[in-house]
């Protein structure tokens, strides 16, 4: 947003309970950390999302069943989504898609909250994890988690009834397939970026679906790509890679131009 990136942060204690999650600000040209946000009553937050026409950032907490919202001036406020949100992102309205994993939903509020509408996914969408509304009113969602018949990338009709398209199939390591596509980045012209992040990669797919090449792999089985900002202006893709050593250990954010 602007000329700062912002990460989400979670924060513990020496007893390894959770305390509270933090967004660290940090500049857009040399990365430098600029000052941290603490968010109240905010913990094991899932997603991040940020509205340059509102000015403002959203965060997913799926213990408290709510979205933190939190403006420029450091204001915060919260409403309940009375579902575990898990994606985040806004669409050409302007309003905050939320989407529920345990009940295969999305969910459309304003930007303070109100609900505007939501869809249920067809059955065979189990576990989404993210959701992004092309300018058509399609969306493109993400699904598929351990021990699912079932990971891909699918083009969703704006009524949530159909596929239209998708990408993927049985889970796998081979090009169309996927093992567990956790989070998506569309850029102006639709095309498509999928962490895929069991597979350690993140795949380009056409506005259609159609597989591209793949845009980022990672060597070291210990990270694992769990989510993807864009910035169009600047052609920047931002990769969270997060390190699995018998828990999670640490993280970083990976800049890639595109």
């Amino acid at each position: 947003m602007g000329d700062e990136v912002y990460v989400l942060r979670r924060k513990v204690t020496l007893l390894g309970l959770n305390l509270r999650d933090q967004v660290e600000v940090y500049d857009v040209i040399n990365y430098r950390l600029l000052r941290c946000l603490t968010v109240p009553n905010s913990f094991g937050s899932t997603d991040l999302t940020s509205c340059e026409y509102y000015l403002c950032l959203y965060i997913a907490n799926p213990f408290l069943k709510c979205i933190h919202r939190l403006d420029i001036e450091n204001d915060f406020t919260q409403w309940a989504v009375n579902d575990k949100p898990q994606g985040l992102s806004v669409n050409a309205a302007h309003n905050v898609l939320v989407t529920c994993r345990d009940v295969r939903k999305i969910k459309e509020f304003s930007s303070h909250g109100y609900l505007l509408g939501e869809l249920t996914l067809p059955d065979d969408v189990t576990n989404p994890w993210h959701a992004i509304q092309t300018r058509g009113g399609e969306f493109i969602v993400c699904h598929g988690y351990y021990g699912d018949a079932v990971h891909r990338v699918c083009k969703i009709s704006a009524d949530g009834r159909h596929i239209i398209k998708s990408h993927g199939g049985q889970p796998g390591s081979d090009i169309g397939q996927y093992r567990m596509p956790f989070h998506l980045a569309v850029d102006n012209n639709e095309f498509v970026f999928v962490a895929d992040a069991n597979n350690r990669r993140v795949t380009l797919l056409s506005p259609t679906l159609d597989y591209i090449r793949q845009v980022v792999s990672c060597d070291d089985p210990k990270w694992l790509p769990f989510s993807l900002c864009l910035d169009i202006h600047r052609r920047r893709l931002y990769v969270s890679h997060d390190q699995w050593q018998d828990k999670w250990t640490m993280g970083n954010v990976v800049v890639f131009s595109v």
